[in-house]
């Protein structure tokens, strides 16, 4: 695995020409067992260069960890079981890194199927190694029953969620913040209720917060039958500022593409956000000006000192695309990919892509750590 390979690629019809980008080989994560495949991987990184990497398989989430920058992961072992788990379709778990302790949320309930639904916490003692959970992060049962949150953590050791949250009948975006790593939330306040009654049903929300603690959120609101990216932002949690739309164009859409976008900061406090707008795809850096990446779906992105590092695929499954700080074309890096993330190495000229993919005919979770520059 500490052997480096060039992958070169274009794609058909001269719509791109791929620049050749270094990455390490992918490493698998976890194979497919049995008739419950793992599922949605979401990673973090912390200061030491240890990625942590958390997933889903029926009702139980995962956590597997890697101490030598990649090359391998720790065998997955299960942190927890939660019933019920909204997984797939970008929902599943979510971690973030208080210094090196992972927490982890997750959303399930004892009905499922939509009927209900609470955003929960675990994190992990580094003293027992085990897992302390679940913690409620919702005040009002029932409410994070759609199954799509984000989390992120700030520099002060806090923790901040945000869902798309049914209390009232309508969807509307909700954020909380954990003080101590997880074990305990305050109250819920609402971000934006969306004129036209209800914000994007099922596309997922994305937080981030800055070296300063402004805290950001990136959604897809519904306005007269506009699917647009709208954010918010707050320099201490509350109040959030009114949401801006993003980019100069409008998707008009009698459905929910069931597509959020990303969003990231940077150690300037520089805001960068991605997303879909119908077959396109659209990355701002710091501004309102809309960049066009490039053609596909479920993009993600990263913050790092050379700018922004954005993923996505050509389908929903399909391949896996990269656009490093600076260049002008994207670079395929996999095949038969779903659902990448992916997040800057600190202090390095590195990113980590995680993904569902394909290894020796099976399903299975992969990880590179790509050069960025």
């Amino acid at each position: 695995m500490s052997a480096r390979i060039v992958i070169a690629a274009a794609v058909a019809a001269g719509m791109w020409c791929a620049l050749p980008v270094v990455a390490a080989e992918p490493v698998t994560i976890a194979r497919e067992e049995g008739k419950q495949p793992f599922k949605q991987p979401q990673v973090a990184c912390a200061s030491d260069g240890s990625i942590h990497v958390a997933y889903g398989a029926g009702d139980a989430v995962f956590y597997s960890h890697s101490n030598n920058g990649g090359q391998s992961f720790a065998p997955a072992t299960e942190a927890f079981r939660c019933p019920n788990l909204s997984l797939g379709m970008r929902r599943g778990p979510r971690i973030a890194l208080v210094g090196v302790t992972p927490v982890i949320t997750a959303i399930g309930g004892p009905q499922g199927k939509g009927r209900d639904g609470d955003l929960q916490a675990w994190r992990l003692s580094s003293e027992s190694g085990s897992w302390s959970g679940p913690v409620n992060v919702n005040d009002t049962l029932a409410s994070a029953r759609e199954g799509l949150h984000g989390m992120a953590a700030g520099p002060d050791g806090s923790v901040w969620c945000t869902w798309l949250d049914l209390r009232s009948g309508k969807t509307e975006i909700y954020v909380a913040r954990s003080t101590d790593a997880g074990a305990t939330w305050g109250a819920n306040q609402l971000v934006y209720h969306s004129p036209s009654g209800s914000v994007c049903e099922c596309c997922h929300p994305s937080i981030a917060v800055d070296v300063a603690g402004k805290v950001s959120i990136l959604f897809r609101n519904s306005v007269g039958g506009n699917r647009d990216m709208y954010v918010t932002t707050s320099a201490d949690g509350k109040p959030f500022t009114p949401a801006k739309k993003l980019g100069t164009g409008t998707w008009k859409l009698d459905a929910c593409p069931m597509d959020g976008g990303m969003l990231s900061v940077d150690g300037k406090e520089r805001l960068y956000t991605v997303w879909r707008r119908d077959k396109s795809l659209f990355l701002t850096s710091g501004g309102p000006k809309e960049t066009s990446v490039g053609f596909g779906e479920q993009p993600w992105l990263a913050a790092t000192a050379a700018g922004p590092v954005a993923v996505w695929t050509s389908r929903r499954e399909g391949d896996l695309w990269m656009l490093r700080p600076r260049a002008k074309e994207p670079t395929k890096i996999a095949s038969d990919a779903r659902d990448p993330v992916v997040i800057a190495v600190p202090g390095k000229d590195q990113a980590v892509v995680c993904w569902e993919g394909r290894t020796g005919g099976q399903r299975a979770l992969l990880a590179s750590v790509v050069d960025i520059k």
